[in-house]
């Protein structure tokens, strides 16, 4: 018979929420450590069950997957997202996964990877010997153009940083989402937040319906997203395309997912790196050797396995999709452990990735973890950093490391989230190193792991 997980029972209602809200990273730590594998609390009536192992993390994601829909955070936030990839359920997830897929397979990424390598370069022009920067803002602008022209097959320069402070303000009330008022709170039009939250996403709005409407009526295949969803037919279900709506939501969800995870992933990448400069010397020997003086082309991508053994090793210490979370629809045995129907279901990725028991030394930034994986890359069928390995005598299962997820709600962008962080890595790393002006970065863990108040770096010329 199943059995309730153990788990704090005299926590402070207010003061774990406040916790959740602020830096719940350091909370399910300590749950881990004090209770094991599983655990669960509740907050303000919610049960939260909390699972720290591979194997019930699997178990979760993939083998009963089906017993359980998103939570209730991403269920309101679809005042951001509506019904796109990341908040909707089946039947409608299935149907417009099934219409996104094509723009992600291996060749069409393929495609992108010029449009990827251009973006750094003239990032990398732009910058100056000497020139103190916020690297984390640096890389916020690059993805933002990156999705923009791959994506949309638009140029958003003149516009970027009203939209990246857009996103950035609907990343950071992200968390109101999590109190259990936030309904009403959306509801109330006299709360600061709320309205700041509202014209976020009215700014959003304006700029991606004038992409679908430059676009609509046009039969052109220009290589990009919008031009699949906007040509694409559901020939396994009712034989449609999207509305106008749907192609908002996908947009308005790829749009902050391809822009926001790679930033963080590519900042926290450059911040270990200033932390480890014999690290960041190999990384440039690496790139210098594969590339020469040329930019790289997607026919490099598969070369360049240094670069992304520590983007890897990055996104093991600073993942930046930090949890996942599931609400279950009805009692669930998940190993040994009930999951209560109306329970939510935490997994974490920053405090699996960072587990002793499969690996060693867990707090130190060693991209030889990855660097000699044989297993098989999901997209392009080369050495992707995955399970299976073994870091200094310690097999790992699966999901000790799994910075997206899975299960049939994997990112659909995971293919190309590797190759543009690579080829990024990679372009910028040609030229510029970086030298930290602060090592005392902290991590902010909302819809995403950020780094708190960016982090300033020193940019010095290599040629």
């Amino acid at each position: 018979m199943a059995r309730t997980p153990p788990g704090p029972r005299s926590l402070l209602p207010s003061r774990l929420l406040r916790t959740l809200q602020r830096d719940p990273i350091p909370l399910f730590t300590r749950l881990a450590r004090d209770y094991g594998d599983a655990s669960m609390f509740s907050v303000l009536g919610q049960k939260i069950v909390f699972f720290n192992h591979p194997d019930l993390i699997a178990e979760l994601l993939v083998a009963q997957n089906r017993f359980f829909y998103k939570s209730r955070v991403l269920q309101r936030s679809k005042i951001v997202f509506g019904e796109g990839l990341l908040t909707s359920e089946d039947p409608l997830h299935l149907r417009q996964r099934r219409l996104a897929q094509p723009a992600f397979h291996r060749e069409r990424i393929a495609r992108y990877a010029e449009a990827m390598v251009a973006c750094a370069a003239r990032t990398r022009e732009r910058w100056r010997d000497g020139e103190t920067l916020d690297v984390h803002h640096e890389m916020m602008r690059l993805t933002l153009d990156v999705v923009a022209k791959t994506l949309f097959g638009a140029d958003v320069g003149g516009e970027a940083d009203e939209i990246g402070a857009a996103l950035t303000q609907l990343v950071d009330l992200f968390p109101l989402l999590m109190n259990p008022l936030a309904p009403l709170l959306q509801k109330l039009p006299i709360v600061p937040s709320t309205r700041r939250f509202r014209r976020a996403v009215e700014r959003l709005d304006r700029t991606i319906y004038a992409m679908i409407e430059a676009r609509r009526g046009s039969e052109e295949d220009r290589g990009d997203l919008l031009s699949m969803l906007l040509l694409a037919q559901d020939v396994e279900g009712d034989g449609g395309g999207m509305t106008d709506r749907q192609l908002r939501d996908e947009a308005m969800t790829l749009f902050l997912a391809g822009h926001e995870t790679t930033a963080n992933a590519l900042a926290w990448t450059w911040y270990l790196l200033g932390l480890h400069p014999d690290v960041a010397e190999a990384l440039h020997a690496h790139v210098d050797d594969v590339l020469g003086d040329r930019l790289p082309t997607a026919a490099d991508y598969p070369r360049l396995h240094f670069a992304e053994a520590v983007l890897a090793e990055s996104m093991r210490l600073f993942p930046p999709a930090w949890a996942v979370s599931r609400l279950a629809m009805q009692d669930v045995t998940i190993g040994e452990w009930l999951v209560p129907r109306g329970a939510v279901a935490v997994a974490a990725q920053a405090v699996m990735h960072r587990d002793a028991r499969f690996w060693v030394e867990p707090a130190r930034f060693d991209p030889s973890r990855f660097s000699a994986s044989g297993a098989p890359h999901p997209a392009f069928g080369h050495p992707l950093p995955a399970s299976g390995e073994r870091d200094g005598g310690a097999t790992r299962p699966k999901f000790a490391y799994f910075p997206f997820g899975g299960g049939p709600r994997i990112c659909i962008g995971e293919g190309f989230a590797w190759m543009e962080g690579v080829l990024l890595l990679a372009t910028l790393a040609q030229r510029w190193r970086m030298e930290l002006l602060s090592r005392d970065v902290a991590a902010q863990a909302s819809i995403t792991l950020r780094p708190r108040g960016g982090i300033a770096v020193r940019v010095r010329h290599r040629v």
